[in-house]
């Protein structure tokens, strides 16, 4: 099981990884992208995704074996990533 520390840089780099993509115009990227891109486990991502769901800042579509089929930032989570960006 993943530390609470583990969990704080997944849950970061799944936030970053979705803004990048809404910089360059794409709105939801597959899971299957998302996994390869952080090279994060399937129930990494997955806790991860579920979390940041929960709290309103991405919508995840679910495959059959509950895993991200897709990932979008919410408006709510762009404005989260704006706020961290004004900032650094």
């Amino acid at each position: 099981m993943a530390t609470l520390s583990e969990r704080q840089t997944y849950r970061k780099s799944v936030m970053n990884s979705l803004y990048e993509a809404v910089e360059r115009n794409r709105p939801e990227i597959s899971g299957a992208t998302l996994r390869d891109e952080l090279r994060m486990p399937d129930e990494d991502l997955s806790a991860a995704c579920a979390y940041l769901a929960g709290e309103g800042l991405i919508t995840v579509d679910w495959t059959s074996h509950k895993t991200p089929a897709t990932v979008s930032l919410t408006h709510e989570g762009i404005r989260f990533m704006e706020e961290q960006e004004e900032r650094s």
